[in-house]
């Protein structure tokens, strides 16, 4: 019997994909928002496509905000896209 493949929800286009090729963003219990590429820091988390359109459809919808239930500083937003300028879109 073929393992189960964890799925999230993009916060951008909405679409479940595998947990493993999105980035995941975390608000951790000290409050602060990271990027979580290792998938095990604890905290509420979202998960984002590494596609800026989703990003961008996030940003414009505030959809990470509520469901990290904080504010996100810009620096996240900023890094985001970076990472996302050096990832392979798939």
């Amino acid at each position: 019997m073929q393992k189960k493949i964890p799925q999230r929800q993009c916060m951008g286009c909405r679409e479940r994909k595998e947990k493993r090729a999105m980035i995941r963003v975390v608000r951790c219990t000290d409050g602060e928002v990271r990027l979580d590429f290792s998938g095990k820091l604890n905290g509420r988390g979202a998960y984002v496509c590494p596609n800026p359109e989703c990003l961008a459809k996030a940003r414009k919808s505030r959809s990470l905000e509520r469901c990290l239930e904080t504010p996100i500083p810009e620096e996240v937003y900023d890094r985001l896209a970076k990472e996302m300028e050096g990832t392979p879109l798939g």
